[in-house]
Parts: C-alpha cells; sequence; structure tokens
C-alpha cells in the first residue's frame, strides 16, 4: 500500500472524500459543461435586463415520492443543479442611473445550510461553506440561502425594485411561491414579474449538448418499443409490457418515465390519456403503445400502434396507413422557418396532417375521418414531455418536437396513433430522431414475427 505524506492529514483525507461525494451527488445524471449553463444565465440576463431570483424545488414537492426528487425544469435549465432547496440569483450589468448604482453582470447560487442528520438518509449535500463550491457548481460565487434577502436587497437598492421570478398561475404553487411571499414581507416595495415566458423563449431553441441528451433519450425508448413489439401478445396484461418497457429504458440510463405510460388495447385504444394499463390484450385488437423514458431530465416521446395477434385486419390496415400518411405528409411538408405546429396557420403542418386524413377513408357512416383526428399534431420536448415555448414562432433549427397524428374510433374499438421525435439541426433539416423504430405496417408486423 502507497503510504500518505505526514502533511495529508486525516482531516484533509476527509474533507476531500466529502468534496468527491458531494460532487457525485450533485451530478448523479449526465450533465452539460459548467459552461453551457454560464450561457445560458447570460443570455437570460441579457433579455430580462434586471434582476431575475428563482428558487428550486424541495424534496417534499410535485411528484418526487415515486420516484426520487426532481428538479424544477427552469431551475435545471439555468443550473444544471440537482440540489433541492437551493436558489440563483442573476444580475444583468446597468449603467449608474439616478440614485442606482452602476452594476457588472452577477449570479449567486444559494445554497441551503447542511443538516448532516438528514444527510445520514438522503446522502451528503453540497455546502456554501465548501470552498470549492463555485468550481463544482459553475457559479461566480456560492452563499448560504440567509444571504439571499440581503443580497436582493442590494442589487434592487436605488433602481425600480422589480425582481423577475417564478409567479404562479392563479389556483397554482411553485417553488417560489413560499419564498416570494416572505420576501414580499420584507420589501413592501418589491414588484414581481413573472420570468417564466422569458425563459420558457429560451428553452425553445436546444443547444447541441441538449439534443444529445434528448437523443439518448429517444434511443433508450425506441429500445423499448423494439421489446414491446416481441412481447405483444394476445392474453398478456397491458401492465407487462409497461413494466417490460421501463425495465428496457431503465438499464439504458434513464432514471424514469418521461410521462405515465399508456398501453392501451381494444376499446382502450381510443381513450387519449389512458393510463391504468389493466386490460387483458385480446387477439383480433390493437394495443396503442405511448410510452418513452426520461434520460438526464430530458424527454423523449414516442408512440407505436400494433395488431396484438401480429396481424392487421384490412381495416386496421386501411386506418393504420391513413394515419401514417398524414405523419409523412407533414414532413415532406416541413419547411424550415416557415412551418409551425398551430391549428389556424397557414404554414401549419397540422392542416397537411388534418387534411390528408380527411381526404382518405371513410368511417362505418361515409363520413370523413377527420372528425376523428381530435388533438394537435405535435408539441415541443425537452426538459418536460411538453416542453414550454410559443407555437406562433416558425420551427427551425435547434427546435425538438413531435409529429403524432392519431384516428380514434369509439364505434369500432380502432385506436391509430404513430408519433416520432424530431430535431432541425443547424442547417434546417428535419431530422426524425426516432428513424430506427419501424412505422410503415409491413415492418411492424415483420418485426414482431422477430424477422
Amino acid at each position: 500500500m502507497r503510504r500518505l505524506p505526514s502533511s495529508f492529514s486525516r482531516a484533509s483525507l476527509l474533507a476531500g472524500l466529502f468534496v468527491l461525494l458531494a460532487t457525485a451527488a450533485s451530478f448523479a445524471i449526465e450533465r452539460q459543461p459548467n459552461s453551457d449553463y454560464h450561457a445560458r444565465r447570460e443570455a437570460l440576463a441579457k433579455k430580462v435586463g434586471g434582476v431575475v431570483v428563482l428558487f428550486a424545488a424541495t424534496e417534499n414537492e410535485g411528484p418526487n415520492d415515486l420516484y426520487g426528487f426532481r428538479q424544477d425544469d427552469d431551475f435545471y435549465y439555468l443550473s444544471g443543479l440537482s440540489e433541492p432547496g437551493s436558489a440563483l440569483l442573476i444580475a444583468s450589468p446597468a449603467e449608474a442611473k439616478g440614485d442606482a448604482p452602476a452594476r457588472s453582470y452577477a449570479e449567486i447560487l444559494f445554497l441551503p445550510p447542511r443538516n448532516l442528520t438528514q444527510e445520514k438518509w438522503t446522502g451528503p449535500k453540497l455546502g456554501a461553506e465548501n470552498p470549492e463550491a463555485p468550481k463544482i457548481t459553475g457559479f461566480d460565487r456560492v452563499e448560504e440561502m440567509g444571504q439571499l434577502p440581503d443580497e436582493v436587497q442590494r442589487y434592487v437598492a436605488g433602481a425600480r425594485p422589480v425582481l423577475f421570478t417564478d409567479i404562479a398561475s392563479n389556483g397554482e404553487t411553485s417553488p417560489s411561491t413560499r419564498p416570494v411571499a416572505f420576501l414580499k414581507r420584507l420589501n413592501s416595495y418589491l414588484v414581481f414579474q413573472d420570468v417564466k415566458p422569458v425563459i420558457s423563449s429560451l428553452r425553445t431553441t436546444k443547444d447541441p449538448g441538449e439534443a444529445g441528451l434528448i437523443r439518448k433519450a429517444v434511443d433508450a425508448s425506441v429500445a423499448a418499443h423494439f421489446a414491446a413489439f416481441k412481447a405483444v401478445k394476445p392474453n398478456i396484461n397491458e401492465r407487462e409490457i409497461s413494466a417490460l418497457m421501463q425495465y428496457e429504458w431503465g438499464k439504458r440510463g434513464c432514471e424514469r418515465v418521461a410521462y405515465a405510460p399508456i398501453v392501451g388495447s381494444g376499446y382502450y385504444s381510443t381513450v387519449l390519456h389512458y393510463s391504468d394499463d389493466d386490460n387483458i390484450m385480446k387477439s383480433g385488437d390493437v394495443v396503442v403503445i405511448d410510452a418513452a423514458g426520461e434520460y438526464s431530465m430530458y424527454a423523449s416521446d414516442i408512440t407505436r400502434t400494433l395488431p396484438i395477434n401480429g396481424h392487421f385486419t384490412a381495416r386496421q390496415r386501411e386506418i393504420y396507413d391513413i394515419v401514417l400518411g398524414a405523419q409523412q405528409a407533414a414532413e415532406a411538408a416541413f419547411k424550415s422557418g416557415k412551418s409551425t405546429l398551430r391549428r389556424d396557420d397557414p404554414d401549419s403542418l397540422f392542416k397537411v396532417a388534418f387534411d390528408y386524413i380527411n381526404t382518405h377513408g371513410k368511417d362505418l357512416h361515409g363520413q370523413p375521418l377527420g372528425q376523428y383526428f381530435i388533438h394537435g399534431l405535435g408539441h415541443y420536448i425537452g426538459l418536460n414531455v411538453h416542453d414550454p415555448g410559443d407555437y406562433a414562432v416558425p420551427l427551425g433549427p435547434g427546435m425538438a418536437f413531435t409529429i403524432e397524428p392519431g384516428i380514434y374510433i369509439p364505434e369500432e374499438n380502432l385506436g391509430v396513433r404513430i408519433e416520432d421525435d424530431y430535431y432541425v439541426d443547424q442547417d434546417g433539416k428535419l431530422v426524425k430522431l426516432s428513424a430506427a423504430l419501424p412505422s410503415k405496417a409491413d415492418d411492424v408486423v415483420k418485426q414482431m414475427a422477430g424477422q
């Protein structure tokens, strides 16, 4: 065994070990370089032109009990940190004006005081007293949470006292609800303005690192769908398929589901958000499988429709091919910087898909099928499976979204949805991230048969 130098004390060894453990706890998932998060903070400061304070989720908020703690999306986007109960302050540079002194750009991370007893249950946390905290987190300054009110007062002093933060909608709460109420009591002159729309506009365009994480989520989810192709059989419970898929993407690095898995067969193939997944699949029916994993906080969203016995009936094949044709029509119509996902836009991909469905095939009463396409064509994906963003903005480089036409006919116990994930590269090319998963009816049948 190599001996430690006499100058290397036991205290130094323990301190170094804590830094290692705290860093591992903070970055248990794949994380982008600190410089990427710093660039986002600077971009937000430039757009806002003021002082931003944002609070992290706490360990007892949201759906964290099921899969463990999950950080607030906006806070993670700006920090890359999973520390619960923390906060950040970002101040844009400003020239001297009236009583307000000039200030340079500033960013501060606030960490809660460590609770050594609680850490026996939750693992080691990073504290502001750690001299390596700025280097570990990528923030210019790291302070203890108790310093936040004084720092807020300092940065708004002598200026119009506006603080940009997360303002919850009526009837809702957010990680900022309680802290903002506390700040209001401390300073009645503070004016609070919602920063979410500005952050949402930044999140709409993904940087290369984000695109890479989305692709990993997609790849893991595609592998799970391949497993489902082989496992779907008559007389199997839908829940078995859901459980199998969660295992498959979990062993490929996904930390949780991106949303509640939907495995709906027979009549329930026509129920959009059916999530009981508790019916026995029957020969002659189809099953809609809308399920995907989340990799390092980034979501994917994939749907396939399978014939349970491995063979489409003529009617099922007809409807399936119409849905696939609508998706392909939308893909072919895409124009970077022009196409949108809005229903009422002349350049809407939704209109392309809807018109295709409405002009191909009829229901049992001879009526067009457009009435059975009852949801939007797609949505943004990212840190949330329904990532925020302005759908009036044309789709362009850096945007990631789904295209998911569907037809749902309860009268026939027949629902079909085909959903894939897409990314627009820097040249404006539409990239189908989930292209490895078959979608043509013949290819689906062959895959189910193991061919």
